[in-house]
């Protein structure tokens, strides 16, 4: 035991010695003036980051200062800036919310004002900390997302993992683990191939605790552990006194209460050492609950009602909530009923403010424009690379025209061709007017026309529909091409006169694949029922056809159709060769409603089944819990005519 005690404290002060010598050389670069202004600010910015924002935060608002004045003098903005964000992150620990988001703002705009994308996204994600220190998930959400999309161009792969851990974690106070873990595997990827220690920790950290929360107990001791060997290493105390605090209530679930309250005052400790208010406010309540479950109800009073104070001084909905129930479970141990009561009241209205349905509907608009604009960022970047291709050749083909032009003969000609074209160009414009409808719902055409682009649009609910015809590539070996095209554009055909018949908009085709969607690009309350009508006559279509090849001895379709309802963001990406096309996860569950369904029938999910089951025209046959793959288990229908309603009703 001894050995090992002596080995654990020679390990942390090699990592002392050894942070201690990156930091004196961070700070001699700082001191040189014969290095560049950007050099020695960077030099700076790191040598407060590393050194003090996480460990001592006066001295880190003393040293941010430092950097400001400097900048001021020497007319360097950048210096300027990053002093600001740095003033605003250490007054973010400190409690002090109005003085962060002064010094954020300033950041931001300046940073705006010269074009340095690095100090926006870096903004971007201060201020998404802190409306999620708020409850503020969606403007939280809308922050992170900028900050990824700027990152994501800039090639700034740090602060790409930077914005996937926050996230996480917004998905993770919203109780999606799944989407949680997801973004913190990101994360955690692109910091250990960067070697960015501080990101490994802080991804560590996240995976640990959905590990945890979904009883998974060896796997986060395991990422908490080699999260606190990184911490230790920063000297990051903040880092520290969370792993404590977690590695308390991992012991305190496993009844071992004397290894939970010394790892809840340790981490106690550290947080009040740091001045880290939200850390205090949040292991007060832990605290608390700790008692409580030993019985000392007076005991979790004074911890929780500290930790209230604390919360409400630094207006964090989150932790208010925490300590509104540890005080409601205090109140109702002791029997007083009526602050049980006021507590149990003040939870609901912390834990609406949450987790309401409004919360939850604006942050999937959010994460679904941020794909759209991503999408579109991508497109956008590709085209601009054809255009400029494009505008050298034709600058070389004009070289080559000029070179052989000249004389009034040629003017003449021009002249000529001028008046005939000018009568061309007018059935022309008809007719690529009529080509655009063709390609474009009519609302989004007139809007292309008119701005010369089209507005992503964000719509609440539509129902999408997915076929896909079985056996495809074992038929297209049995028939020639010409044949196959011939069969298809049949298909598909059919298909487009029904969606036009209920008013559905086809998307696109992708392969023997086709997609459409009901309920845009204008809302309406029929679009479930019209899809799964739709739907149902694509089938017998196909069935049909079906029959008429078989009494021919010929091959033939046979059809999956999978439909699902949900929100989805809308438009048009790129600038030429553009599509209207939909994107969100209702797409991807449409898709996997089709992929899990049956041959000739329709396989519809619990949310299109919700919005139809009164329609009497329809037959429902459950099909339960089906495990999809990356969405889990999902409730299955398959749909059909109701016949004798449907005899009636025609």
């Amino acid at each position: 035991m001894k050995k090992l005690l002596l080995l654990f404290i020679i390990c942390i002060y090699t990592f002392h010695l050894n942070g201690q010598t990156e930091l004196d050389s961070l700070y001699n670069i700082w001191q040189d003036q014969t290095q560049t202004d950007s050099t020695r600010v960077i030099a700076f910015k790191d040598y407060i980051w590393d050194g003090f924002l996480f460990s001592n935060l006066d001295s880190a608002i003393i040293l941010a200062e430092e950097m400001h004045t400097f900048g001021v003098e020497n007319n360097y903005p950048i210096a300027v800036n990053q002093a600001n964000t740095l003033k605003s992150i250490a007054f973010i620990f400190q409690g002090d919310l109005s003085l962060a988001m002064e010094y954020i703002q300033k950041s931001l705009a300046a940073n705006k004002d010269i074009g340095n994308k690095w100090g926006i996204s870096e903004c971007h994600i201060v201020l998404g900390t802190m409306y999620e220190d708020q409850g503020n998930y969606p403007r939280a959400l809308e922050y992170y997302n900028k900050a990824l999309l700027i990152d994501e161009e800039i090639g700034n792969i740090e602060g790409m993992a930077m914005s996937l851990n926050n996230i996480g974690n917004i998905y993770s106070i919203q109780g999606n683990h799944f989407s949680a873990l997801e973004n913190y595997e990101k994360a955690l990827a692109i910091d250990r191939e960067r070697g960015v220690k501080q990101g490994i920790g802080a991804a560590l950290t996240n995976i640990g605790h959905i590990n945890r929360l979904e009883g998974k107990q060896d796997d986060a001791f395991k990422s908490y552990e080699e999260a606190l060997l990184i911490y230790e290493e920063l000297r990051d105390k903040e880092g520290i006194g969370h792993i404590y605090s977690v590695l308390a209530l991992m012991y305190q679930d496993q009844d071992n209460h004397i290894r939970s309250l010394e790892y809840f005052d340790q981490s106690l400790r550290v947080y009040e050492e740091l001045g880290f208010k939200q850390g205090i406010s949040g292991i007060k309540t832990n605290i608390g609950r700790f008692h409580l479950q030993n019985g000392q109800t007076r005991l979790a009073e004074d911890y929780c009602r500290n930790s209230l104070a604390i919360a409400e001084e630094l207006g964090v909905l989150q932790l208010q909530h925490r300590a509104f129930q540890c005080l409601y479970l205090v109140y109702k141990e002791m029997g007083d009923s009526r602050r049980a009561l006021y507590y149990h009241e003040q939870l609901f209205i912390a834990r609406d403010s949450i987790f309401n349905e409004d919360n939850t509907r604006e942050l999937t608009r959010i994460q679904m424009q941020y794909e759209f604009d991503r999408k579109e960022a991508v497109d956008r970047s590709e085209q601009e690379k054809r255009d400029a291709i494009a505008a050298q050749q034709l600058q070389r083909q004009k070289l080559v025209r000029n070179g052989f032009m000249g004389g009034f003969a040629v003017v003449l000609l021009f002249a000529g061709v001028f008046f005939i074209q000018r009568n061309r160009i007018g059935k022309e414009k008809e007719k690529s007017e009529r080509l655009l409808l063709n390609i474009l719902p009519e609302e989004t055409a007139r809007e292309l026309k008119e701005k010369g682009h089209s507005e992503a649009q964000f719509i609440e609910q539509v129902t999408v529909i997915f076929t896909d015809f079985k056996g495809f590539t074992a038929l297209s070996e049995q028939l020639t091409p010409k044949a196959l095209v011939k069969d298809l554009h049949e298909c598909f055909s059919a298909f487009d006169r029904i969606c036009d018949k209920y008013g559905i908009e086809k998307i696109k085709t992708i392969g023997d694949a086709y997609m459409a969607a009901g309920g845009l690009p204008k809302p309406n309350s029929t679009h479930a029922q019209d899809v799964v009508k739709a739907a149902l006559e694509m089938r017998e279509f196909v069935e049909l056809g079906k029959q008429k090849k078989l009494k021919n001895a010929l091959p033939f379709f046979e059809i999956r159709i999978g439909i699902h309802t949900g929100p989805v963001v809308a438009g048009i990406v790129g600038i030429k060769k553009f599509q209207y096309d939909i994107w969100g996860d209702t797409v991807n569950t449409a898709s996997r409603m089709e992929t899990n369904g049956e041959i000739n029938k329709v396989n519809i999910s619990q949310s299109t089944f919700e919005l139809i089951k009164d329609d009497p025209v329809f037959k429902m046959e459950p099909r339960g819990k089906v495990n999809v793959k990356g969405k889990g288990n999902l409730g299955m229908y398959f749909v059909s005519w109701n016949t004798d309603k449907v005899i009636k009703t025609t």
